[in-house]
């Protein structure tokens, strides 16, 4: 829908891993971009090497002549200036404006012909259901006009349009009609997917449709039945999960969804764990309580070879954790591609499988004391890499249901690491640590230190305790074993065995064995 770009970069950062995905969309739809190099009163910045790296990115992505003939503009969008000399400040925005009206063309226009418009987004209203976004490409739309929707795999169908909206700022505004080059919001039309086309009633000619990537990941979203299910969520059953989840269908279009084993459960497929915890963290501010499985990535058969998704990783560390980056990322079947030193930090590029990704930017944090900044992006899919090592450390699990207590959770240091604090609920099956060895520890943190009349040498030793593990979603979902879930309410994040029952988990066990 634009006829031209801005692309905005750093002028310490430079080009990043979304910098590129973004960058390379734009130049193979033909649009030349104005590059904007941002934060120029960074210390340590670096505006005309950021040029040149983003100079030498265009030329990578294949960019023409033309496109590679850019402009570039410096500033402080925070202070509100722009300049064409990042040495000369300027005063205002209006150097960016200017070569706005220059640089980018107006809308082509063609009022002759019949209708076109590729549905190129669309919205979701609870009164008039789904609203489909985009540009006319050739002729007029009308309000109350009747068209042919020309979907993307073959067909056409007959509708009527009810309303066209065209956007003002946030808002958007009922009109009469729209003519080529306005884009517009069209309501009345149903069953229509990005890339469908809306064009005319009798002599219907359809446009190239949209390409949308597909799904790397997946993840199993069941109800929640844990021992402290319905305390904290309004939504609890598996019809609000499912009738959720179909709503979510409507408006995100990288989103897939299954039957799973049960009729409680359900296989998500996402472009990732950052896309799918998205959701999770929304359906969990709305009042839903679910449980989520191990994140498992979507293979593909590619000319009878067996390929997995790999991602673009990019790792900015300080130079005394390089070694251990490198080491930790080519575990998990990384390769390096490029290392650039940038001040008194090192920048990292990596090609590694989505599974490698999995559980990495934990450790990568814990391991360079947080000072690892970790971004990545999917890049094509390849012939599968080989296994990868998983955690290694196993988990402290609960053996009853109870109250957290210092005492006894002091008594069993030496055992691992804890992820919940004294004096929370527990319930038996949930995992309340990390154990030091492989295996799994069944441990009970709910006995209270007996009391008698005799003192003794170290009876009244105070119980200390370094603070636990804090996890956010995504990194819980990154964390967790095949064995374990992760339960989501709007007020608790909890990790659980799948089955809770010590013995059952056993009988399990030596079943598989």
């Amino acid at each position: 829908m634009a006829d031209g770009v801005l692309l905005l970069v750093d002028a310490f950062e430079g080009c990043m891993p979304q910098t590129r995905f973004v960058l390379q969309k734009a130049l193979e739809l033909g649009k030349k971009p104005l590059v904007v190099i941002n934060k120029i009163d960074k210390q340590n910045c670096r505006p005309d090497e950021v040029n040149d790296q983003v100079f030498e990115l265009m030329f990578n992505l294949n960019a023409t002549d033309d496109q590679l003939n850019y402009k570039t503009v410096y500033g402080v969008a925070k202070q509100g200036w722009m300049s064409l000399d990042w040495k000369k400040p300027g005063t205002d925005l209006t150097p960016l404006m200017d070569l706005i009206i220059s640089e980018i063309p107006a809308p082509v226009q063609d009022f002759e012909g019949t209708p076109q418009m590729l549905i190129s987004s669309l919205e979701y209203s609870p009164y008039v259901g789904r609203i489909a976004i985009g540009r006319v490409k050739r002729g007029i739309l009308k309000a109350g006009m009747d068209i042919t929707l020309c979907k993307r795999e073959g067909g056409e169908e007959k509708h009527r349009i009810k309303d066209l909206m065209v956007f003002n700022g946030l808002e958007k505004t009922k009109v009469e009609q729209v003519g080529s080059g306005d884009i517009c919001a069209v309501v009345g039309i149903d069953g229509f997917e990005i890339g469908d086309t809306i064009a005319d009633l009798e002599n219907p000619e359809a446009l190239p449709p949209i390409k949308i990537d597909e799904p790397t990941m997946s993840m199993l979203f069941c109800i929640n039945d844990s021992p402290f299910f319905g305390r904290d969520g309004k939504f609890v059953t598996s019809r609000h999960l499912k009738e959720r989840l179909d709503k979510e269908l409507e408006k995100n279009l990288a989103l897939r969804v299954k039957p799973g084993k049960t009729s409680d459960s359900f296989i998500v497929y996402g472009r990732g764990v950052l896309h799918l915890s998205i959701l999770i963290e929304t359906m969990r501010r709305e009042g839903f309580e679910l449980q989520i499985g191990q994140p498992k990535v979507v293979d593909k058969n590619i000319n009878g070879v067996r390929c997995e998704p790999i991602e673009h990783l990019i790792v900015d560390v300080p130079e005394e954790f390089v070694g251990k980056v490198i080491e930790m990322t080519t575990r998990r079947k990384g390769a390096l591609l490029h290392m650039d030193h940038r001040g008194d930090r090192v920048h990292l590029d990596f090609d590694i499988p989505a599974r490698g990704i999995i559980g990495l930017r934990s450790n990568l944090i814990t391991a360079t004391s947080g000072e690892a900044i970790v971004a990545h992006r999917f890049k094509d899919y390849e012939p599968y890499k080989g296994d990868i090592e998983k955690r290694t450390n196993g988990s402290l699990v609960a053996l009853e249901t109870g109250t957290a207590v210092a005492y006894s959770m002091w008594k069993l240091l030496d055992r691992g690491k804890w992820i919940v604090n004294p004096g929370d609920e527990i319930y038996a099956g949930e995992v309340v640590g990390e154990y030091t060895r492989a295996m799994d520890l069944n441990v009970n943190i709910c006995i209270k230190k007996k009391l008698t009349n005799v003192r003794a040498s170290g009876s009244d030793e105070k119980a200390v305790l370094p603070p636990p593990m804090q996890f956010t979603l995504e990194e819980m979902l990154e964390y967790i074993q095949n064995d374990e879930l992760v339960e989501v309410t709007p007020k608790h994040l909890r990790i659980r065995k799948i089955i809770l029952d010590e013995i059952e988990r056993k009988r399990h066990r030596q079943q598989e064995d």
